[in-house]
């Protein structure tokens, strides 16, 4: 697919590599595409053939547009680059906003939420936000299986994410479908326990696995959602 991924920071950096590894055809965007300082910091992304260029050319190529920019910053990049250049894509959303206290920018909604409210006529869809950008692109650097989450209102766009996602080396039965972007709240605010976890690890290389309980579980099993005993 055409990709194009907007930020140059180690998660959009991290992301543009893999992708293009799996084949796929990817730009990345970047506010300073001519600024040799700037180039001089992708240069290993430049070797490797990947463009970079600005974040509107990067959004006219991709079928895809993944945004890995800081969530506190995100929402006016892409006023930048415009409602009716963004109408009908995919924007996979991978930013969380943070304050400089690490408080979270959105604390009573999500990034993925105001992206869609902006651009109604863009395909939200939430995704890799909770695990660092180097289990990412190598799930096959943990002990064992992880969870990772999709939240979006199109379904034909979540089915386009899962591939780009199991193309990371992903398996399929690791990605859960929470439902609609509303959900994404659950997934950005779980950068609270992130910090918490990485701290008391001494690493963000980890993930979350969702297990669900045995044949002979608990008898809330099937309940409407918050009817069961905790």
């Amino acid at each position: 697919m055409r990709i194009g991924i907007l930020g140059t920071g180690n998660v959009g950096r991290a992301l543009a590599s893999a992708w293009a590894r799996a084949g796929h055809d990817v730009v990345v965007g970047s506010r300073r595409p001519d600024d040799p300082e700037r180039l001089t910091e992708l240069k290993e992304l430049i070797t490797s053939g990947l463009r970079v260029e600005g974040c509107a050319a990067a959004a006219a190529h991709a079928e895809v547009l993944v945004n890995a920019t800081p969530g506190t910053a995100s929402v006016e990049l892409l006023r930048t680059i415009g409602a009716p250049a963004l109408a009908g894509k995919i924007v996979l959303d991978v930013g969380v906003g943070f304050l400089e206290d690490g408080s979270l920018s959105h604390p009573d909604v999500s990034l993925g939420e105001e992206i869609q409210r902006a651009f109604p006529e863009t395909r939200v869809v939430k995704t890799l936000c909770t695990i660092d950008r180097k289990v990412m692109v190598a799930p096959e650097s943990l002990e064992g299986p992880a969870t990772v989450f999709l939240s979006g209102e199109d379904a034909e766009a979540k089915t386009v994410v899962r591939g780009l996602v199991t193309d990371l080396g992903w398996a399929d039965d690791a990605l859960l479908d929470l439902g609609g972007i509303g959900t994404a709240r659950g997934q950005e605010h779980f950068a609270l326990l992130f910090t918490g976890i990485a701290t008391a690890t001494g690493t963000y290389e980890f993930g979350i696995r969702v297990v669900l309980p045995g044949a002979a579980g608990s008898g809330s099993q099937g309940l409407p959602h918050g009817q069961g005993a905790p």
